[in-house]
């Protein structure tokens, strides 16, 4: 059987991996997205507290994706919670580092102007430096959530839900006539939805970022 009859007589469970492993990891991104832009909010005006949050959640990246999962799994046990907590630890970095840099980033004068007009520490954050480090905090997202596509792949191994499912069943059974297929199947299916999530992230960016202030 060639690739192409393998992906048209398992087209149906391929979508149903393909569905959980997006939704899966755009789950963990809008947790992800959310803790992050609180720990940037929180930690951006003292260096010392910048560095600790950033420092913090890099650390989070020098574990491998397979021994977090497995040092969770005692802990939360075997599916869908090891897989949320893992993914969202790991998409931690980019968006807190991104608003931190963004929220450094803005011009103190415009600052100065909301406190001029009366505008609280809550309107200042929310209604002038928030917008104005959506640019930077964008392309935290977009980093981490192509990160995050081929981490996922790792949480089958905890019986997670996901692509990797056929990419672990392929490489359980090396040797069989579907072995390659299940692999390269996984494989281009996990390329394939980084690429839709890119494409979405750019029009988003479009629709939300002025055009005078887009990189």
């Amino acid at each position: 059987m060639n690739f192409l009859e393998y992906v048209g007589s398992r087209h149906q469970q391929l979508l149903v991996d393909a569905y959980q492993h997006a939704s899966a990891v755009f789950q963990c991104m809008v947790a992800a997205t959310v803790i992050g832009v609180l720990i940037g909010v929180a930690t951006y005006r003292s260096e010392w507290a910048g560095n600790l949050a950033t420092t913090s959640t890099s650390a989070i990246l020098t574990i491998p994706s397979l021994a977090m999962i497995g040092l969770l799994i005692p802990i939360v046990g075997l599916g869908v919670p090891p897989t949320v907590i893992a993914l969202t630890l790991y998409g931690l970095l980019p968006v807190v580092r991104n608003a931190i840099v963004g929220l450094r980033g803005v011009d103190p004068s415009l600052v100065d102007a909301a406190t001029g007009i009366g505008m609280s520490r809550f309107g200042r954050l929310a209604r002038v430096e928030l917008p104005l480090a959506w640019p930077p905090i964008l392309t935290g997202i977009r980093v981490a959530t192509q990160m995050l596509m081929g981490i996922a792949a790792i949480a089958a191994y905890a019986s997670g839900p996901g692509l990797g499912n056929e990419i672990f069943r392929g490489i359980a059974s090396l040797g069989s006539k579907n072995a390659l297929n299940q692999v390269l199947a996984g494989t281009l299916g996990i390329i394939v939805l980084a690429l839709l999530f890119d494409a979405a992230y750019v029009l988003v960016g479009r629709l939300t970022i002025p055009r005078g202030t887009r990189g």
